[in-house]
């Protein structure tokens, strides 16, 4: 009895020593292995008559179920303190700051697109939309550009596939026959009020290098009533140029040019008086006196009212504004570059 005891205490021993799993395991193999104590003292029952292979037996069973218990009671000990360490290693701080998150914000283009909206607002301008999915008729014949004009062409405009009257709008100018139908349909009959928009918004074209995109924005303007001028539209460019980068240090001229749409037409340069731009000359948009043609298919009476129209890049615009030279970096989407407008 005294020898079955002392093996009890000796397993407890040789498992409390055990500084972890595998060598508890080997502690283990000692006592109940194939080869251990306890499996020895069960393989000597069978020389034994019945009455004391019996009462051995039932002492055996008790040192076995109490050298198991030991060995348990130490497997949850190593378990707990490995938990216990592991927790220790990566406990968190409670009480240091948030890294937090980074807010979002807005585009660049976007941010120039509202501040356009804002400034032609305040002159009474509303700004007016338009499909991007356009007919041929909306966005080339009714602006008066024959069928001969290479922006007809499939290698220069994107049109969709089995519908050859149906493409993505080269430009905003078929909101301005929309709104043109809208507003002429609306006064049928009586004097109509002076119109006047920008439409802003996406176009599409077969152009891709740092400077033009195959998906860039476009904003144009139109002022339709009796006695619009050219003299009216260069005053309202040159003041939307001045307060939209925001100096009066420029210079702005109108050089004569060609657009099937306007009569007569001009393009638009512009120069900075300092800067690192200065005296350079930039084309910053194209202009005119809107066609009788354009006012006709727009519903107008071309006898009775003229009006001008304008058109500019908002991407172009951003460029300047913000002295990027890549348009691609705005659809890049690389972080890095579009956190720069929102810090």
């Amino acid at each position: 009895m005294d020898q079955l005891d002392q093996l009890i205490t000796e397993a407890q021993r040789a498992f409390s020593a055990a500084p972890d799993v595998n060598a508890l395991e080997q502690a283990k193999a000692r006592f109940l292995g194939k080869s251990g104590s306890v499996t020895e003292l069960l393989k000597g029952l069978g020389k034994l008559d019945a009455d004391a292979r019996r009462t051995a037996g039932a002492e055996i069973n008790r040192v076995k179920s109490a050298i198991e218990a030991a060995l348990e009671t130490r497997r949850d000990a190593l378990r707990d303190a490995q938990l216990q360490a592991q927790l220790a290693a990566e406990a968190l701080d409670v009480t240091l700051p948030g890294r937090g998150l980074r807010q979002g914000g807005i585009h660049p283009v976007n941010r120039t697109l509202e501040r356009v909206e804002t400034l032609f607002r305040s002159i009474g301008f509303e700004v007016a939309d338009g499909p991007e999915i356009e007919t041929d008729w909306h966005n080339f014949t009714a602006l008066n550009t024959p069928d001969n004009h290479p922006a007809r062409s499939m290698h220069d405009t994107f049109y969709l596939e089995g519908a050859s009257e149906v493409l993505l709008r080269t430009h905003t100018s078929p909101v301005q026959i929309r709104t043109m139908q809208a507003h002429a349909a609306k006064y049928a009959g009586g004097a109509m009020p002076e119109l006047r928009i920008i439409a802003p918004g996406r176009v599409y074209r077969v152009d891709s290098d740092a400077t033009h995109s195959p998906m860039f924005h476009q904003v144009e303007g139109l002022w339709i009533g009796e006695q619009i001028s050219f003299a009216g539209l260069k005053g309202v460019v040159i003041d939307f140029l001045q307060r939209f980068f925001e100096t009066d240090e420029m210079q702005v001229r109108f050089r004569p040019s060609f657009f099937p749409f306007t009569e007569p037409s001009a393009e638009i340069d512009f120069a900075f008086m300092s800067g690192p731009n200065k005296g350079r000359w930039l084309e910053i948009a194209g202009c005119g006196m809107v066609h009788p043609k354009v006012l006709a298919n727009g519903g107008i009476d071309a006898d009775r009212y003229t009006g001008f129209a304008f058109g500019m890049g908002l991407d172009r615009l951003t460029m300047l504004r913000y002295g990027v030279n890549d348009l691609r970096l705005f659809f890049d989407n690389d972080v890095r570059f579009l956190r720069q407008f929102n810090d």
